[in-house]
């Protein structure tokens, strides 16, 4: 199966809903041979086919761009997700450290910035020092090294 396609993650949510060809064709008002030419790629379905697996609960977002939608989430999930939002900035730290399997002494997500430039670094990373150029001769903003 092909993720990279319309077919394949049209046949990944099929899978995932336990649906056989037969029962989402008809969930989306086609024969089963429409199924199949959707699946292998062959032919797109319309608005009416993809509405009507979006109310058997395919993630349309992830058939058509390859992106998981929020909707797509279990209700475990979606708790985590609404929690994780709603939460002080050392709690999501926390959480992301324990999921990460980061050291818990150490911030789970770090900003460093070099130059002006920021990055977010998150996880187990090793910072590889690049000089960045005309950096080294003048120092921060030009005051010198």
């Amino acid at each position: 199966m092909n993720l990279n396609t319309f077919g394949g993650r049209l046949k990944e949510e099929r899978d995932r809903l336990g649906l056989s060809q037969a029962d989402c064709a008809a969930r989306g008002g086609v024969q089963r041979r429409a199924q199949i030419n959707y699946e292998q790629n062959e032919r797109l379905p319309d608005a009416g086919y993809l509405l009507g697996l979006a109310f058997a609960g395919a993630d349309i977002q992830y058939i058509v761009t390859g992106v998981r939608s929020d909707s797509a989430l279990s209700p475990e999930e979606r708790v985590l997700l609404e929690r994780y939002r709603a939460s002080p900035e050392a709690l999501r730290d926390a959480a992301l450290r324990v999921l990460l399997g980061g050291n818990p002494s150490q911030p789970a997500v770090t900003q460093m910035a070099y130059g002006g430039v920021g990055q977010l670094v998150a996880g187990n990373v090793t910072v590889v020092h690049l000089p960045v150029a005309g950096y080294a001769e003048q120092g921060p903003a030009g005051r010198g090294a």
